[in-house]
């Protein structure tokens, strides 16, 4: 495992030399995930439970923008799998990256691709809107998400999970996602899972690495997935 300090080391090397928020830590490579799971795990013992049984944490960083945020619309309750074919036909007709694109398109263009009447009203509201893109980077976390929510089927945790994700925010969490919910009740040993404003509340002493917090959830969520009555 990369240590606190080496890992700091590198991430820090690459915050000097990249576009930095002036609103707290961007999440650009590995080593700040590694930092910040080190971080994590010297602060609270179950996290390093955690991070013992996961090892090392996923990037998974992705490129902002409109398509990031209308893949994220696609994905709403469906399966993997149907989401990657809508996915694979908005791409094959060249609607996933221009917004003008899409929005040029006829009801009947987009439902052919696989989209319902609700994802269409949201797609639109998405390609409509006319975001600056690149001043979304630069917004504050809240504002980021305040931003986001405002937009037609866009709810808080598509707008947490944008904000981590595609733009690196390493002090967002989504205490919506029940994965994250039902992993801190197996992690904390809790007799309950916690619901949204709970797990909230947790998650400021994890600060400012919530975002990793996440991660390391999630990969212990499945962990915990293949142990059947995992009680660590």
């Amino acid at each position: 495992m990369t240590t606190l300090a080496a890992a700091g080391a590198i991430c820090h090397h690459w915050d000097m030399t990249q576009t930095v928020s002036p609103h707290g830590r961007i999440i650009h490579s590995p080593d700040c995930v590694a930092e910040g799971a080190d971080w994590l795990a010297a602060r609270h013992d179950r996290f390093k439970v955690a991070l013992e049984a996961t090892g090392p944490l996923p990037l998974r960083r992705r490129s902002d923008g409109f398509s990031a945020l209308l893949s994220s619309i696609v994905s709403q309750q469906v399966s993997v799998a149907s989401a990657n074919a809508i996915w694979g036909r908005l791409q094959a007709a060249g609607l996933t990256e221009d917004p003008l694109a899409l929005a040029a398109r006829s009801d009947d263009d987009l439902r052919a691709c696989g989209l319902s009447r609700q994802k269409i009203r949201y797609a639109r509201g998405v390609a409509e809107a006319g975001l600056d893109w690149q001043a979304l980077r630069d917004l504050p976390d809240e504002a980021v998400i305040e931003t986001l929510v405002a937009l037609p089927g866009i709810g808080r945790w598509t707008a947490e999970i944008y904000a981590m994700f595609a733009l690196g925010r390493a002090d967002v969490f989504a205490p919506g996602d029940l994965a994250l919910q039902e992993s801190a009740r197996l992690l904390f040993q809790m007799e309950t899972r916690p619901k949204e404003k709970e797990l909230r509340t947790m998650a400021e002493d994890w600060s400012p690495w919530r975002a990793v917090a996440a991660r390391l959830l999630w990969a212990y969520y499945h962990v915990a997935k293949d142990r059947e009555g995992i009680r660590e």
